[in-house]
């Protein structure tokens, strides 16, 4: 046996007959240092992360947006006597639930149908409708899409119409004068 390993045991036999042993881990202060440094991270991490989740829900607004619209100009070929759907449920519907019609067009996605989405509401206002041969015949529309809670789940208000071309509103509502970039 060599002298510092005679030397440990000599001290690992006088600990145990004191009636106290030494036991390696983290001292207090060790672990509250790094509780500390995780604090600063995440300080400086969720408010990033905040910004780029509102950053992701304008995205898919945006990106809904143009399915509805897309959607618009379908609903209007395959139903041109009704002229466009006023509503975001006419071109949503349950394909399970039957064939599509002018009221369930099936166009869009369930989910976007329910007028709900990744932060968003969704709406088709401002309908403009004319009579033909005793039928009502939707000429212009509008589709808007605000955040749920301005400043949470989005900053901008977005909106769009027949002739196809996005706005927003950096207050984030209807208002929509800004063109998207």
């Amino acid at each position: 046996m060599n002298r510092n390993s005679f030397a440990k045991d000599q001290q690992t036999t006088r600990q145990h007959e004191e009636g106290f042993t030494l036991e390696e881990g983290f001292t207090l202060i060790e672990l509250l240092i790094v509780m500390s440094v995780m604090l600063i991270l995440m300080t400086l991490a969720v408010p990033q992360m905040l910004r780029l989740t509102k950053q992701a829900h304008e995205n898919s607004a945006i990106q809904s947006v143009r399915t509805i619209i897309q959607a618009q100009l379908t609903y209007n070929s395959m139903y041109p006597a009704n002229g466009f759907a006023c509503s975001v449920a006419q071109l949503g519907g349950d394909p399970k639930s039957g064939a599509p019609s002018a009221q369930a067009a099936q166009l869009i996605p369930v989910d976007l149908a329910t007028g709900n989405k990744a932060g968003y509401a969704f709406a088709i206002t401002n309908c403009n409708k004319v009579t033909v041969n005793n039928q009502d015949m939707i000429t212009s529309y509008e589709v808007t899409a605000v955040p749920n809670s301005v400043g949470k789940t989005g900053d901008r208000g977005f909106c769009s119409d027949e002739n196809n071309r996005i706005t927003f509103d950096p207050a984030g509502g209807t208002n929509c004068t800004q063109p998207i970039q």
